[in-house]
Order: C-alpha cells, then structure tokens, then sequence
C-alpha cells in the first residue's frame, strides 16, 4: 500500500514538471506562427527560400531539412514538424 502512494505521488510529480515544458512549447509555438505570418509576404500559407531568408533565418538555414518532400516552400505544419523532432 505504501509503495502504490509512493508511486502515485511521483507520477503526480512528475507531471507538474512537465507543464513548464508544455507551456514553453506553446509559447515558442505561438511565437513560430507569428513570425511565420510576418515572414509570408504574399499571404498565402507558405514561405518560399525567399520568404524564409528574409523573415525567418533559422528556417532558411534548414530549409531543404523542413521542406523534405522538396515541395520548393514550407508551411506552419512543416516546421512544426521540424520543431518536434528538435
């Protein structure tokens, strides 16, 4: 019995901990997506090698790596995709 409230008790720990790191994702999330929407000059959901120089560095140094499917542009999606294998 005393080992089952232990172990709740970490669990529970260990999940409060992990909050921060959640709300830290969001926030680098959030500030993602409005950079990407300042970088997007043409508005239309994609940034191209240009867009991404301009506006977002980072993605331009890892273009080709975000843009797998070599599509020649990278959405929101692809580079949260990216983000979550970081």
């Amino acid at each position: 019995m005393k080992y089952k409230k232990i172990i709740a008790l970490a669990a529970a720990v260990s999940m409060l901990a992990a909050v921060p790191a959640m709300a830290q994702s969001a926030a680098q999330v959030a500030e993602m997506e409005k950079r990407f929407a300042a970088a997007d000059k043409d508005g239309d959901g994609k940034l191209t090698p240009q867009e991404a120089q301009a506006g977002m560095p980072r993605v331009s140094k890892n273009f080709s790596k975000i843009d797998a499917g070599g599509k020649g542009f990278v959405t929101v999606d692809d580079i949260k995709a990216a983000m979550a294998k970081m």
